[in-house]
């Protein structure tokens, strides 16, 4: 039995959707910019807005902190982060899912839903950190 066109297109969608449906979703991070040459793309660190113990924390006091303390996580590299060897003689400075510490106004800011991520120099890094929380109870 020969299918109408109508039947054939149809069939065509449905395999279509199939596909898309099998095919693995992208992630969030998959969904932010690669960053080309030698740049960073970095999710800075964003005090909480309650204590522990639930008390809302004022806004002036979370302005103060996320100002004082420049810490982002480093989500992507350009593929010529650290690779001037005559510039970088022992390596590179971070790498994938480090914690670094930044200037203040370092990078190009890009608001996204939730926040913004920073697209730093690689020589922008000023070090790296375990823990941003160990900053904030240092203030």
């Amino acid at each position: 039995m020969t299918q109408t066109t109508s039947h054939a297109l149809e069939a065509k969608y449905e395999a279509e959707d199939k596909e898309a449906t099998e095919a693995p979703s992208k992630t969030n991070l998959d969904k932010l910019p690669n960053p080309t040459g030698w740049r960073i793309l970095v999710m800075p660190f964003r005090v909480k807005e309650k204590s522990e113990g639930g008390i809302i924390i004022a806004q002036e006091t979370l302005d103060r902190a996320r100002a004082a303390v420049q810490v982002g996580y480093v989500l992507k590299m350009g593929p010529l982060c650290y690779k001037d060897e005559d510039k970088y003689p022992t390596g590179p400075w971070c790498k994938e899912k480090d914690w670094v510490i930044f200037a203040r106004y370092a990078g190009s800011r890009m608001d996204i839903d939730g926040g913004e991520i920073r697209m730093l120099n690689d020589d922008e890094v000023l070090g790296t950190i375990e823990d941003p929380k160990d900053l904030i109870h240092a203030m």
